[in-house]
């Protein structure tokens, strides 16, 4: 069974982009080793689709692994022009100094947009995490300066740990933390951002913990990465909250679900999300980047994103 406690115990800190693998990965389902490449789809219509089809790297984390520069290759022969990355287990940037790696993927035609990061407010049980691994709470600087060498806009949070979401209490510590990270991320010329799964929306307390996160951040220091997948699979309605909170949401995460009772990751335009009539609200969420993820793919990771990215143009055009 893939699930988070095994995939961390097997991987170490390998794919801390999404960082995990869902509480719904009860099939035995991974990424399969690329041995060809895919073939590239070409660019969408430009005038009908003003921003460029980004990817968060988790969706390839192995291959990247595997091969870093040939599998980014592959990326931009997709189409694919903005990137978010993921940390793996060679560390932030994927082992490369931040200048050389965003070198190398702008040198593709790419552009490195967003960077996920862990909070680290505890070390957690569920995936141990080497001493000299950065976080936002034992190397909130470091992490900002490395950012601000790549030239990417937003340093994101990634992922809070079961251990670390079991109280209000630890959703406030947490807000303090993201308020912090906001403040150092604007003296750097950055932005601060926290990205959800869905554990976010499940009432505590008698709260919902992404209200208050919403409700407690300085909005002017911490934005959102909407989880399209997750927001939708918690039983909300993304365009509803981009009206509760217009502006709030400049990055998306473009997941679609499956028409099954299981309601799994597929394909982009393969399952039962409306992008369309999400897309066309992207001005009142103030969304300036989205990038395509699959959390898990039945197969050749290139061949999903590659079906993800022609089913998004279609979308969209």
């Amino acid at each position: 069974m893939l699930n988070r406690r095994n995939f961390f115990k097997t991987t170490g800190a390998l794919a801390l982009g999404s960082l995990l693998l869902p509480a719904c990965a009860d099939g035995t389902t991974s990424q399969a080793e690329t041995t060809e490449t895919t073939e590239g789809v070409g660019s969408a219509n430009t005038a009908t689709r003003e921003l460029s089809v980004g990817l968060q790297l988790f969706t390839v984390r192995e291959l990247l692994e595997k091969d870093l520069q040939g599998t980014l290759q592959k990326i931009a022969a997709l189409g694919y022009k903005d990137l978010e990355s993921a940390a793996g287990s060679k560390g932030h940037y994927y082992g490369m100094k931040p200048k050389e790696f965003t070198a190398m993927v702008e040198g593709m035609g790419m552009k490195l947009r967003s960077s996920h990061v862990l909070p680290g407010t505890q070390l957690p049980t569920e995936a141990p995490l080497p001493p000299e691994f950065l976080t936002l709470t034992n190397g909130l600087q470091q992490l900002v300066d490395m950012a601000a060498e790549t030239g990417q806009s937003y340093l994101t949070c990634a992922y809070l740990f079961p251990s670390e979401h079991k109280t209000l209490d630890q959703y406030r510590r947490h807000i303090e933390l993201f308020n912090r990270a906001g403040e150092a991320c604007k003296k750097a010329g950055l932005s601060f951002a926290y990205h959800n799964h869905d554990f976010e929306f499940e009432t505590l307390e008698g709260q919902r913990p992404y209200d208050l996160i919403l409700a407690q951040t300085d909005k002017d220091l911490v934005e959102m990465e909407l989880d399209l997948y997750w927001a939708t699979k918690s039983g909300n309605d993304p365009v509803a909250l981009f009206e509760k909170y217009p502006g709030r949401f400049p990055m998306w995460h473009v997941k679609d679900m499956d028409r099954t009772e299981k309601q799994f990751f597929t394909e982009v335009g393969n399952g039962s999300i409306d992008f369309k009539r999400i897309f066309d609200k992207a001005e009142l969420a103030g969304m300036k980047y989205y990038f395509v993820e699959q959390d898990v793919t039945p197969g050749n990771p290139m061949d999903s994103i590659a079906t993800s990215y022609k089913n998004l143009v279609n979308v969209l055009s």
